[in-house]
């Protein structure tokens, strides 16, 4: 540590962490971002698979939602070494028998598939694809009154209802699957409430700027966010774990990218009773079990909008995908999970040697769990791409508990930051005015656990900060 005192010290250099360090700089203040790992990022690290030269990105992997962010889009990020990259589809869902589905950039493109089912994609999307310009800043916030709650409005009257509700709407299949898999990234049963927001959301990015693959790693993100910090004068400081307060320099404001359980551990004995009670209440949903593969060529699989697409949704049906989310949900590990799979080197090649892929997936499975579903997730890759498991050269996999040692954040494996639900999406990490102050005037928390929830968007960040310059420094900016 090369100072004894800053205006505000971030801990945790995840996008929400790495967002807060850039604002509070911005505003004038002097900022120290503290990372616990040797490597900044959080979430958005990528590294080596097994010393062979070759990236896999370790958690994030797909960031419709960081090209998105109102607040990433004010930086200029290509100018530190970040490029996007988007794949001819954004996502396909192969069903039984050979068949798939797309989401393209195209709204016309995309509609066109689903025959009697056109016009009722067109009227769900069209409308709000114009609006979203507007949409997106009021939905990557906190709770409030817009100054136009039009559009919120009209998002919200669909966005509401369970995933299995609004398809109600659908008379084909395909269009049926294809929204389950852009519902099943909620990381909740179908059936709940607010489970076609998440769809929503996926859907119109993919309409309104695309899915996209970072050119060299999702850690390029990272690095191009951490490039910008320091040349408007940042410090960073990695290496550093924190676990309590009497660690850290002293500093006017301290904002926390992490989750309550780690909020409490490090600075509970400043909070009053019933803050710790709130946070020790907060609920941690679905963790996950990932996959990398280092394979010899591309997946085989039969549908040529597959072997196209940056991202694939296994798992058939919308019967299937939603019976497959309600085991999980209730702690059970199906036979045929719904699996999320990338193959980002098939668009960058810049990340494999030779005429080596990497392939990337995971499934949901229960918080905590230990059960290895690598067959379960092998088979369902198989399902749709005959020849898959010949093609395997290497493998390596996380379970829950991996994850949380990998990232204290990911309790449980939920990368979520907890359980997005009604209930849960504004009152995150407690019911306050704010969600982002505590009962310690200094102290605040940014990470995914407050709104607007998890997603490489930096946007909890970004209001975290946000507050803390006006409620510390009496400093309000909108940038």
């Amino acid at each position: 540590m090369t100072r004894d005192s800053y205006d505000a010290i971030v801990v945790g250099s995840g996008p929400n962490g790495l967002a807060a360090a850039i604002t509070m700089q911005k505003a004038g203040l002097e900022v120290l971002l503290i990372e616990a790992k040797e490597t900044i990022g959080g979430g958005l690290r990528s590294a080596q698979f097994m010393d062979s030269g070759n990236i896999y990105d370790i958690c994030s992997a797909i960031h419709p939602m960081a090209l998105q962010s109102p607040f990433f889009k004010r930086l200029p990020l290509e100018q530190h070494g970040l490029t996007y990259i988007n794949p001819p589809i954004m996502a396909a869902h192969p069903l039984d028998g050979g068949k798939a589905v797309g989401l393209f950039s195209s709204l016309e493109q995309t509609s066109g598939q689903f025959n009697t089912d056109k016009n009722a994609y067109i009227h769900l999307f069209k409308p709000l694809t114009k609006l979203w310009p507007t949409l997106i800043s009021d939905l990557l916030a906190p709770f409030h009154i817009p100054s136009n709650p039009f559009p919120l409005i009209r998002f919200g009257k669909n966005a509401l209802l369970s995933a299995t509700q609004l398809a109600k709407r659908f008379q084909t299949e395909e269009l049926k699957a294809l929204w389950a898999g852009m519902a099943a990234h909620s990381m909740l049963p179908l059936d709940y409430m607010t489970t076609s927001a998440v769809a929503l959301v996926l859907s119109i990015a993919g309409h309104t700027g695309g899915w996209p693959i970072p050119r060299g790693g999702s850690q390029q993100i990272a690095n191009a966010l951490a490039s910008y910090f320091k040349s408007i004068g940042g410090d960073i400081e990695t290496s550093f774990y924190v676990d309590s307060l009497k660690k850290l320099p002293t500093a006017r404001a301290f904002l926390f990218d992490l989750g309550p359980k780690q909020l409490i551990q490090i600075a509970g004995d400043r909070f009053h009773a019933s803050y710790r009670r709130q946070l020790g209440r907060y609920r941690y949903g679905m963790g996950v079990f990932k996959i990398d593969w280092l394979l010899d060529g591309p997946i085989p699989f039969q549908s040529e909008q597959c072997r196209k697409a940056g991202t694939v949704h296994l798992g058939n049906s919308l019967q299937e995908i939603a019976h497959a989310e309600r085991q999980v949900w209730e702690g059970k590990h199906p036979e045929r999970p719904f699996v999320l799979l990338a193959q980002q080197s098939l668009f960058d090649t810049t990340r494999v040697m030779g005429n080596h892929q990497i392939a990337w997936a995971y499934c949901h499975v229960p918080n905590g769990s230990t059960v290895d579903m690598t067959m379960a997730i092998e088979q369902q890759v198989e399902r749709y791409a005959p020849g898959f498991k010949d093609q395997i050269i290497a493998k390596q996999c996380m379970n829950t508990h991996a994850y949380e040692i990998y990232n204290p954040n990911y309790i449980g494996g939920d990368i979520n930051g907890g359980v997005m639900d009604l209930k849960q999406l504004y009152t995150r990490p407690a019911l306050r005015w704010s969600p982002y102050g505590t009962p310690a005037k200094d102290i605040y928390i940014c990470s995914s656990s407050t709104p607007p929830g998890g997603g490489v968007h930096g946007m909890c960040g970004y209001h975290a900060a946000k507050q803390a310059l006006k409620k510390r420094f009496g400093i309000e900016v909108d940038f």
